[in-house]
Formats: C-alpha cells, sequence, structure tokens
C-alpha cells in the first residue's frame, strides 16, 4: 500500500477524528484535503513521480505535512538534517540530485550556501508552497502511484565517513508502520508525541504508525523538556517512542511524575542504561516499555518487550524479521553462525518487507554491508540462554587494550551511575603500553569543578563501578559536552580526532595519580 492512500483510508474512517494535535489541529478530513492541495501546489512548481524533493524545515506539521504531499505524487521525500553544515548539506543536496528544494526561515541561509556552489536547482520557501497550495483544488492529484515506488530517502547520520542515501518504497514504510505498532504496543487512537526529526526513521514511524491507527500526532518542531511535558499533559499523550538523551533531559526536569497519561513508552537510536530504564520505570509505571534496535536501512532488527524485566536486552527479531549471529570477522559470509553465549556479528535478512534494496549510487557500500541476502550493519551482540539478543558494541568501537577486546557500552552503562557524571563516552585512544587505552571522556554535573569531578568518578570507578581492573578506564577527561548525533548517538570518531573542549585531564591531576590509576 503506498502512503497517500493510507491517509486518504483513515480519513475516509474517521473524518472528524483529531490528526494533528497542538496549537493548529486538523481533524483527518482536513489534513487529507491539506495535503491533497500541498501536492497540487508541488505539480505545479514541476514536481513529478519519480522526483525527490528535499525538504529542509525546522520540523512539525509544515514538514509532515510535505511529505505526505510528495507520497501523493509518487516522489520521494528527502528531508534533511537543520544540523548539516554548507559543506555537508551540499554533498547530499548534490547526491540527491532534487528536483524542487523547499526550506524555512530556519535554514533558508545555510540553504543558499549550500546551493551557490551546486548545479541551478529550484528552490522554494514553505511559506511559498503554502500559499499556492491554499488556492488549489482538495482532490486527490491523479499520480498512479506504486507501492514499489520510493517514498522516502534518508541519509544515514554519518557515524562514520560520508553519509549514505537510503531509499525506501512505500511497501517498506507501511510494513515498517504496522511492525511499530504490533511491537511497542501502541493503540488505536493513541495520541503521540511528534518531537523525533523526520529526517530521522523514528520521526517518520511515529507519523506513519500514528496515521495507520488513527490516533494524533502531536507535533513539537524542536524539543525543550519543559514544552515536551506541558504537551504530555494537555494533550493526554499515551506513547512515547524517543531517544535516551531525550527521556534523560525529561527526568533531570523533576517533573516527570506529571506525565500521567502515558502508558506505553519505546526507545531506539541509541543504547539505555539501566540506570534510566530504572527511573522511567519507577516514575512512569508502563503497561509496556519496549526497546526497539534497528536502522534506517532495515526498520526492525529485534525488539526488547520488556525493558524492566530485562533492561538493556535488545531481545529477539522483530515480526517482519530474521536475525542471527555470524563470526564477527567482518568479512565473515552470513552462514558462518556462531554457537549459543559466543559474540557475533549481527545480520539481518534482506528479504524482510522493512528493508531497503540498496544504498543510493553507492555500491561499495552495498558491497561492504550487504552478503548474499544479508545486511551486516556491524553490531556485535551475545544470545542468552532464552535468544535474546545483548548488544555489545559496534565492530568499529571495540577497543583492544592490552590484548584485551573491550566494548564502551558496557563501560559507559557503569559510568554513569556515578553522580558526578551527566554523560559519558568511552573510546580507544592510542597509547605506547597498551595500543589502545580506554579513555572516559564525560560531562560533570552541573555546579561541580571539573577536578573534583575527576576525583569523584576516579574512586566510583575503583571501588563501586563493579568494573574489573582489564575494563576501567585508563584515563579520564572532563568535557563540556559529548558529540553526538541528531538522534543521540555517539561520535566517537569526533573524540578520537581530538575534537572536544577539555575541562580538566586525570593525566594532568598529580592528586589523581597519587591515588592510583583507575585500572589498578
Amino acid at each position: 500500500m503506498d502512503l497517500g492512500t493510507v491517509l486518504r483510508w483513515t480519513a475516509e474512517r474517521y473524518p472528524r477524528r483529531r490528526a494533528v494535535g497542538g496549537a493548529k489541529p486538523m481533524t483527518y478530513a482536513e489534513w487529507d484535503a491539506h495535503t491533497n492541495r500541498l501536492a497540487r501546489a508541488l505539480a505545479h512548481l514541476g514536481v513529478r513521480r519519480g522526483d525527490r524533493v528535499a525538504l529542509l524545515l525546522a520540523g512539525g506539521e509544515p514538514l509532515a505535512s510535505l511529505h505526505l504531499a510528495t507520497q501523493k505524487l509518487g516522489a520521494a521525500s528527502v528531508p534533511l538534517s537543520f544540523r548539516l553544515g554548507p559543506t555537508e548539506l551540499a554533498y547530499c543536496l548534490g547526491d540527491a540530485a532534487p528536483a524542487l528544494v523547499i526550506t524555512d526561515a530556519s535554514t533558508a541561509e545555510t540553504t543558499a550556501a549550500a546551493l551557490a556552489g551546486l548545479p541551478a536547482i529550484p528552490h522554494r520557501d514553505a511559506d511559498e508552497v503554502a500559499a499556492l497550495a491554499a488556492g488549489q483544488s482538495d482532490g486527490l492529484p491523479e499520480a498512479g502511484i506504486s507501492e514499489r515506488d520510493v517514498s522516502v530517502m534518508l541519509y544515514t547520520s554519518g557515524t562514520t565517513g560520508r553519509p549514505k542515501g537510503v531509499p525506501r518504497t512505500h511497501s517498506a514504510e507501511h510494513h515498517a508502520g504496522v511492525a511499530h505498532l504490533l511491537q511497542t504496543g501502541q493503540c488505536p487512537f493513541d495520541a503521540t508525541l511528534g518531537v523525533m526529526p523526520l529526517f530521522h526513521t523514528m520521526g517518520l514511524r511515529t507519523l506513519v504508525a500514528t496515521i495507520i491507527a488513527a490516533g494524533t500526532w502531536v507535533p513539537q518542531a524542536r524539543f525543550d523538556a519543559d514544552e515536551t511535558l506541558e504537551l504530555i499533559v494537555s494533550e493526554g499523550i499515551q506513547s512515547l517512542y524517543l531517544v535516551p538523551t531525550i527521556y534523560w533531559s525529561l527526568v533531570r526536569t523533576g517533573r516527570l511524575a506529571e506525565a500521567t497519561s502515558v502508558r506505553r513508552l519505546a526507545y531506539a537510536g541509541a543504547s539505555m542504561t539501566p540506570a534510566l530504564a530504572e527511573r522511567l520505570a519507577e516514575t512512569l509505571r508502563p503497561e509496556r516499555f519496549v526497546n526497539h534496535f534497528g536502522s534506517t536501512e532495515i526498520y526492525t532488527f529485534t525488539i526488547g518487550p520488556d525493558v524492566v524485566a530485562k533492561p538493556g536486552s535488545a531481545g529477539r527479531a522483530g515480526v517482519f524479521t530474521r536475525v542471527r549471529l555470524v563470526d564477527p570477522d567482518p568479512a565473515a559470509p552470513p552462514d558462518a553462525l556462531v554457537a549459543t553465549g559466543e559474540q557475533g556479528q549481527i545480520a539481518v535478512s534482506m528479504a524482510s518487507p522493512e528493508a531497503f534494496a540498496g544504498y543510493w549510487h553507492r555500491p561499495d557500500a552495498d558491497e561492504k554491508t550487504i552478503r548474499d541476502g544479508w545486511y551486516f550493519p556491524g553490531d556485535l551482540a551475545i544470545a542468552d540462554p532464552e535468544g535474546d539478543l545483548w548488544v555489545a558494541g559496534r565492530v568499529d568501537d571495540m577497543i583492544n587494550s592490552g590484548g584485551e577486546n573491550l566494548y564502551p557500552d558496557e563501560i559507559e552503562d557503569a559510568l554513569i551511575r556515578c553522580d558526578a557524571v551527566r554523560d559519558v563516552a568511552v573510546v580507544g585512544l592510542p597509547d605506547d603500553r597498551w595500543g589502545q587505552a580506554a579513555t572516559a571522556f564525560f560531562v560533570p554535573r552541573d555546579g561541580l569543578a571539573p577536578e573534583q569531578a575527576i576525583s569523584e568518578l576516579g574512586a566510583f570507578v575503583r571501588e563501586r563501578s563493579g568494573l574489573p581492573s582489564l575494563k576501567r578506564p585508563k584515563r579520564l577527561i572532563a568535557v563540556d559536552a559529548i558529540s553526538k548525533s541528531a538522534v543521540g548517538k555517539i561520535l566517537r570518531r569526533e573524540m578520537v580526532a581530538g575534537n572536544y573542549q577539555t575541562l580538566a585531564d586525570s593525566d594532568d591531576l598529580p592528586a589523581h595519580r597519587a591515588t592510583g590509576q583507575v585500572n589498578q
């Protein structure tokens, strides 16, 4: 099924139900008509079936409506991050070769700089498109759309190397939306928060799944913790699907207990520490608390259906997915299975209806990640006796220190429990003695002097972390911020490259060295 039909059929079933919440609400009948007019406006501007439309808006309803309008023309939406600089944006626009670029006031200047070095690409402001749409008929354009047409092309966050275009068909997007409803327990008519950006698969999944279920999608263009809590309370939001960094921000407001309407929690995008999972479970007491593990390329790998019972577990394959663990060698074939309890790299079947078919103009990336009908995302995991997976990190994040393989996630889960730490990332830095030294970059808690924070964290590591000596970081560096992608994934390459601001370093503190290295 194509996504324009999904919206139209929901509008036929529930024309008067609230589709869009917030300050400018719309019923399903109104949203269907509005996106029809936008689709006709795009056609008037020259967009045709098979074209790509780059969307550079801050977020919220205008972006969601333009995305849905492209679906009704059989064009592909290309939502791009408003955080991209001119150079990165120019690369993505040059790679996607869109028929039209649409911006808003927040992105116009950066987009103009990016377009300056490219062949001429038509460019319009979102308000111009909306004004043009106001004069259009609200009937559905005739486009002859197929579920095999490309619905959206997302660009990977680029944690390593250049961003890659990931084309996804209407069928893949629809199957992913249905899977999301089944796997998270999001119910028909639920109100959900639309704060995750649409340039990321989580934002799209919340939008599409909510439309399938005839729920209310409550837009929030930019995350603000206090505003989010106000929306949750005023809109009676029942289902949340967020990254752990946003959940942490909500916890730190001290007001999370006000969110009494929330019954279903789900997270993805990055690992969640057991400490955060415990806080959320204790405060909200959700009926469902789900860990979704997947990617832009194949929406679902595995589902951990009960975070309270098994915090940190990625669970097992999703409803439309096959997953196996194979030899960690980067060139291993998909039939090189590891034994139960042994660490292996994850392989996911490309036969999943949620899967993409390959990267946009990147045969090199296809060759690296797709082998014999299986997708290799580069994640390492171990299966427990019950068959549930526990992700141990990424192949390229592994730290080889003194001949031992260490995985940052496990160390970070221990360190974040220290009261002196607000955020933390562990990476391997070159070291003459160890080859790589496990190094903890951390943000001290507010009001704590960096040197004192290092002292407190060092004592915690030695005395209360539970980490064996070989897994204890050999160096502690207090920084002002941890480099992360738009959805909270740690950009370890930035720290390895030295792109951080040091507040204090354990190697420079004689008092810290006198008490003994943290790994002793």
